[in-house]
């Protein structure tokens, strides 16, 4: 992948955090790009109870500090001979400090470790869904256990028209993002490379209701019809793609194309557990009115529904509502 070039890797010490620390620095080294690598600790409030005789809070949070700079230093030492890496320690509620440090910084990467499991043995934690929904640039959730490269990767995008001109440019160039990062990793991890796109027809559950009584075979045959443009309109993507790359991209990588009916937030994670993929690109908006795409809701069914690592792409025009501190 060659578009990154300012990556911030966020770590957590205690867990096992090296499948992501490994990509970021892979990634770094093959873009040339800028490294930073950053702890999210807590902040020790001033109005803690402490002994009167013991340390202050500041005190307090020098040391950790300085505990977590030791940490960092003996983390990265191994990749140092590879990249220059810079080191952050932040404090505080670390989606906010990683989107903050995003926007002091200009990173245009997150790569982190899926936050720990929770009694409900959710994959993502609040913080990363957080970044996932408000994250300004792409968040790349790389799971403890993951391979150090790609077997099978599945794209996910929303090729169907029936949406405003406004929102059909919006989702067509977050379509090129999710493809153009998809393929440029199933290029570099000989991958294969799966695209899916869920569609519905519109009007099916009222055709069968009990004022309109719709004859089944033309619910059938309208069925049949939004299919056969479901397919069409991913098959003039694919087309648009192929004739926009100039590394021949999907010719060599010959995508398997899914064109499944059904709800994002169904058909994603069963069709990833059926091609057993290991990643999953896909676009996150933070808007309603695109519902072929993820969000709230949608997004927290599909990724506590699914169990591999996630790469979030934002429309171009997105912006955070999360702003700097004064």
């Amino acid at each position: 992948m060659k578009r990154f070039k300012n990556i911030l890797c966020v770590v957590d010490i205690d867990t096992a955090c090296e499948p992501a620390l490994k990509r970021a620095v892979a990634l770094a080294e093959s873009n040339q790009a800028n490294l930073t690598v950053a702890i999210v600790g807590k902040q020790i409030e001033g109005r803690i109870r402490l002994p009167e005789d013991g340390p202050s809070p500041a005190d307090l949070q020098a040391a950790v500090k300085q505990a977590h700079e030791q940490a960092l230093d003996t983390l990265l030492d191994p990749f140092r001979a590879h990249v220059d890496i810079s080191t952050r320690i932040l404090n505080g509620v670390p989606f906010l400090q990683i989107i903050r440090e995003v926007l002091r910084n200009g990173h245009d990467l997150v790569i982190k470790t899926p936050d720990s499991h929770t009694w409900l043995h959710r994959l993502f934690g609040s913080n990363d869904m957080h970044l996932l929904r408000k994250c300004p640039c792409p968040v790349w959730l790389i799971k403890p256990e993951a391979k150090k490269s790609w077997r099978c990767i599945l794209a996910a995008v929303d090729v169907g028209d029936a949406y405003p001109s406004h929102e059909l440019d919006s989702r067509q160039a977050l379509n090129r993002q999710v493809f153009e990062m998809a393929s440029s990793l199933a290029l570099s991890d000989f991958a294969e490379l799966h695209l899916v796109h869920a569609w519905d027809a519109i009007g099916e559950s009222a055709m069968r209701g009990h004022f309109m009584r719709t004859p089944e075979d033309e619910i059938k045959a309208y069925i049949k019809q939004v299919k056969k443009s479901e397919e069409h309109s991913m098959a003039a993507f694919l087309d648009e793609m192929a004739s926009g790359q100039s590394d021949n991209a999907v010719d060599y990588l010959k995508p398997e194309v899914h064109v499944v009916k059904g709800w994002a937030r169904a058909v994603i994670p069963k069709q990833a557990k059926k091609i057993k993929a290991d990643l999953i690109v896909m676009g996150t908006v933070g808007r309603t009115g695109i519902p072929g795409f993820i969000m709230g809701n949608t997004a927290e069914e599909i990724l506590n529904s699914i169990d591999c690592s996630v790469l979030a792409v934002k429309p171009p025009e997105f912006v955070t509502p999360v702003t700097l501190e004064e």
